[in-house]
């Protein structure tokens, strides 16, 4: 007879993070980015800190909130990856004043991404 391992034995960190209950970690994980948020807010009106650096700190939050959701097999939540994006973005501009006005360089870059993912589509099929 041959010897079989059961299906359960040699399971690595993948099949425990799936043991996970992701709807309890859903549930709680906004909770925790809005308490982060508060506490980043109090601590900036405190130490009377930039709008620039506000932002950037907004930004970080957000999207370590949906590193986390990856971290726990959870969806990531695109609009919210892109909000990050756009506070880093707008915090990274209002603290180095490059020359570049941010408006038109955000426009150029979605206009881009749109036709991107056009050209993509058109490509894959």
């Amino acid at each position: 007879m041959e010897d079989q391992k059961p299906d359960n034995v040699g399971t690595g960190k993948a099949e425990k993070a799936k043991s996970i209950s992701p709807p309890k970690f859903a549930h709680k994980l906004p909770a925790a980015g809005w308490g982060l948020f508060f506490i980043w807010i109090g601590i900036a009106m405190l130490l009377q800190l930039g709008t620039g650096v506000i932002l950037l700190g907004i930004g970080a939050i957000t999207l370590m909130v949906q590193v986390a959701r990856k971290y726990l097999n959870l969806r990531l939540e695109l609009f919210n990856v892109v909000m990050g994006f756009l506070f880093m973005m707008a915090g990274f501009w209002e603290n180095y004043k490059p020359d570049l006005p941010l408006i038109p360089v955000f426009l150029i870059v979605v206009g881009t991404g749109l036709l991107l993912s056009f050209i993509r589509h058109l490509i894959s099929k």
